[in-house]
C-alpha cells in the first residue's frame, strides 16, 4: 500500500521529537549522506536566517546511511548554534528520494499537529548554503498565495573556478534551454512568468496543504526525486513560483552521492572538456618525440581505480612499446590500403609491431595482408586449448597472447577511408599523458545506400541500443560519442584485467569494465574525423544489438540475473517460419587470470 504523508514512521536516534511549537511556520528538510566536510556550513547558513524568529522554523536533518562523521559534526555545530532547532532522524538508506520523503512526511505531520495548512515544507541539500533571507522571502511568498516555490541555485564560485570554461558555458546553454521550456509551460497553464527555471532539491518548497494534496514526494526515486516532484505538482495543477530573490549556493563538486544529478552532470561535462582529443593534435613528429622519451614521466605508473584502490597498470619508466592489431574476416578489398597507411608509422618508430589476426578468411585476406608487410596470425591457432575462435571479441582477446606491446591499438579492418590519423589519434593521448589508460575512437558515420549518403546516419546499433543503455545504467559514460567503436587503444596491463565477450559485445563490455577498474578520468576519446565502413543488414544488426544488450546486462545486473534470463539464440519471423540464429554471448576470462593459473 502506498504510504501517505501523515502515517510514516520516524526513527529519531536521540529520542522522541518534542511537540512542534504553535509558532512553527517553516520546517527545513535536509537529507545527508557522508557530508562531514560540508554539513557545518549548511547548518551555519540556516542558523543565520534573518527576519524569522528561532521558534518559527526548525531543521529535519535526515541522516541516510552515513558512514562518516556527519552526525557528530552536525551535533557539534548545532551545539554552537543554540538558535537553530535541529532534529536528527534516520533515513531508510534507499537514496535521496526516500530520505527526503521521510523528512517531508515528518514536517507535514508536525504542521497538521499545529493546524497550519500554510506551513512551509522547504528543502535544501547538505552541500548547499542558503542566503540569509532565504526563509523570509519564501514565507512572504506563501503569505501572498504561493503554494510551491523553486529557489535560484548557483554554483559555489570558488569551486566553479576549477571547472573548465567549456563546462560552465555548457551549463549556461542548458539553463537557457530549460528556462525557455519552463516559460512556455507556465504560459500554457496561465501562470505568472517565472523569473528562473530551477526547482531542485537544493531549494524547493511546498505548503503542507499542497504536499498533502499531491500525496507527497515519490520515494521510489533514489535520485532526481526533485524532477519527479515537479512533475507531480504540475499534474495536480499546482503552479510553482520561481523568484530570483530565493537564493542558494551549492557545491560544484564532480563526485556526488546520488547516481544522478548536478554532480554527475558536472563530472561528465568536465570529463568531456578535458579528455576529448583530436587526431590532428598528434602528428607523426609529435608521436616520434613521445616514443623517444620526450615525456619525462614515461609509461603509466599507477592510476586510481573506481573503487578507490590502485589498478595494476604500472610501467618501468621508459616509453611504452606499441602493438597494432587488425582483426580481419573477408576484407580483401580494404586490408591492403589500411596496412599501407600504417607502415610509415612503423618505419618511423612510432609502433613496434603490426599484427593481422585473421578469421580463416576465404577471400585471400591473409595473403594480401602478409604481402603488404603485416604479420598474420590465424585466430584459432592462438590459445587453441580454448577451442576455435568464436567472434571478433575472441580474436581481440587472443591477440593479446601473440603481441607484446605495453600499449595495444585495435583497428577495424573494413574501413574504406582509412588513413593514419586513426592510429595517431588513438595512440597520442596514451603516449602523452600517463593518467590515460583507455582511448576510444569518435567519428562521424555516414550511411550509404546506393548513390545516396546520409550524414551521421550510420551507427544504428549505437543510437538505438548502446547509447540508451549507457544513459540508463552507466550515465558516467554518456559523453562517449561512439561507445561501440572498434577503434580503441589501451595499456596492456589494463586489457589483461578485462574479460572479453567473444562476439560483438566486446566494445561496450571493455568500456564499462575499464570505467570500473580505472575510473572515468583515465578514459578518453579522440575525434578521428569520418569513418566509412560496410553496412550490415538489419537482421545482422539485430543480432549485434542482442550481443551488446547481453554484455551490458551482465555488467549492470550481474551474472546471476543474466543466468535467470537464460540468453539463447535470437529468433526472427520469416514468413510462416521462424529463423533461429545463434549469437555468441559467452566471455573469455581476463588473460591475467590464465597466467596466474599457469
Amino acid at each position: 500500500m502506498t504510504r501517505t504523508p501523515i502515517d510514516a514512521p520516524v526513527i529519531a536516534p536521540h529520542g522522541p521529537l518534542p511537540a512542534p511549537p504553535a509558532q512553527l511556520r517553516a520546517c527545513v528538510v535536509v537529507p545527508a549522506q557522508d557530508e562531514q566536510e560540508r554539513i557545518a556550513a549548511c547548518l551555519e547558513a540556516l542558523a543565520a536566517q534573518e527576519g524569522v524568529a528561532p521558534e518559527e522554523f526548525e531543521l529535519m536533518l535526515v541522516l541516510d546511511a552515513c558512514t562518516d562523521a556527519t552526525e557528530a559534526r552536525a551535533l557539534a555545530t548545532a551545539h554552537e548554534l543554540p538558535q537553530l532547532r535541529v532534529h536528527i532522524i534516520s533515513g531508510p538508506g534507499e537514496g535521496a528520494g526516500a530520505a527526503r520523503r521521510a523528512g517531508m512526511d515528518l514536517a507535514c505531520r508536525r504542521f497538521v499537529a499545529v493546524g497550519r495548512d500554510d506551513g512551509l515544507i522547504v528543502c535544501s541539500d547538505a552541500d548547499s548554503r542558503v542566503a540569509p533571507d532565504w526563509l523570509r522571502t519564501q514565507l512572504d511568498a506563501v503569505a501572498a498565495g504561493a503554494r510551491a516555490i523553486g529557489g535560484r541555485v548557483s554554483l559555489d564560485p570558488v569551486e566553479a573556478r576549477e571547472l573548465p570554461p567549456l563546462v560552465l558555458a555548457r551549463r549556461e546553454q542548458l539553463a537557457a534551454e530549460r528556462y525557455t521550456r519552463v516559460r512556455a509551460e507556465s504560459a500554457k497553464a496561465g501562470d505568472s512568468p517565472p523569473e528562473h527555471w530551477q526547482f531542485s532539491g537544493a531549494s524547493m518548497a511546498v505548503t503542507a496543504e499542497a504536499y498533502r494534496a499531491i500525496g507527497g514526494i515519490d520515494p521510489s526515486f533514489p535520485a532526481l526525486e526533485d524532477e519527479a516532484f515537479e512533475r507531480r505538482l504540475r499534474e495536480h495543477g499546482i503552479p510553482i513560483e520561481r523568484p530570483l530573490a530565493v537564493r542558494v549556493t551549492t557545491s560544484a563538486r564532480r563526485h556526488g552521492r546520488a547516481r544522478r544529478g548536478l554532480a554527475l552532470d558536472l563530472e561528465v561535462n568536465d570529463w568531456l572538456a578535458r579528455r576529448s582529443y583530436r587526431a590532428d593534435s598528434f602528428p607523426r613528429e609529435r608521436l616520434v618525440e613521445l616514443r623517444r622519451g620526450a615525456h619525462a614521466g614515461g609509461a603509466l605508473a599507477r592510476v586510481a581505480a573506481g573503487d578507490g584502490s590502485d589498478a595494476i597498470v604500472d610501467g618501468d619508466g621508459s616509453p611504452p612499446t606499441v602493438s597494432v592489431v587488425l582483426p580481419a574476416r573477408e576484407v580483401v578489398a580494404t586490408i591492403g590500403p589500411i596496412i599501407d597507411a600504417i607502415l610509415p608509422l612503423r618505419d618511423a618508430g612510432v609502433i613496434d609491431e603490426l599484427v593481422v589476426i585473421d578469421a580463416a578468411s576465404a577471400d585471400g585476406t591473409a595473403a594480401i595482408a602478409q604481402a603488404h608487410g603485416a604479420r598474420v596470425v590465424q585466430e584459432s591457432t592462438v590459445l587453441a586449448d580454448h577451442g576455435p575462435a568464436r567472434g571478433k571479441g575472441d580474436a581481440l582477446w587472443r591477440s593479446l597472447a601473440v603481441t607484446s606491446g605495453d600499449v595495444v591499438v585495435f583497428l577495424d579492418s573494413d574501413t574504406e577511408n582509412f588513413d593514419d590519423r586513426f592510429l595517431r589519434g588513438l595512440l597520442g593521448p596514451l603516449l602523452e599523458d600517463p593518467a590515460v589508460a583507455f582511448v576510444k575512437g569518435a567519428f562521424r558515420r555516414p550511411f550509404k545506400l546506393g548513390e545516396t549518403t546520409v550524414p551521421d546516419g550510420g551507427g544504428r546499433v549505437t543510437e538505438l541500443v548502446a547509447r540508451p543503455l549507457l544513459n540508463l545504467h552507466v550515465p558516467e559514460l554518456a559523453g562517449f560519442v561512439q561507445p561501440l567503436a572498434g577503434e580503441f587503444a589501451a595499456r596492456r596491463s589494463l586489457l589483461e584485467q578485462l574479460p572479453f565477450p567473444v562476439g560483438y559485445g566486446v566494445e561496450i563490455a571493455t568500456l564499462i569494465d575499464a570505467l570500473r577498474i580505472v575510473g572515468l578520468d583515465a578514459l578518453a576519446q579522440v575525434d578521428l574525423g569520418e569513418r566509412q565502413n560496410r553496412h550490415q543488414s538489419l537482421r545482422a544488426l539485430s543480432a549485434m544489438a542482442y550481443a551488446v544488450m547481453v554484455a551490458a546486462e551482465r555488467r549492470v545486473h550481474g551474472e546471476q540475473a543474466l543466468a535467470r534470463s537464460a540468453p539463447g539464440p535470437i529468433v526472427f519471423p520469416h514468413g510462416d517460419e521462424l529463423e533461429v540464429r545463434q549469437v555468441a554471448v559467452d566471455e573469455r576470462p581476463p588473460l591475467i587470470s590464465l597466467r596466474r593459473a599457469a
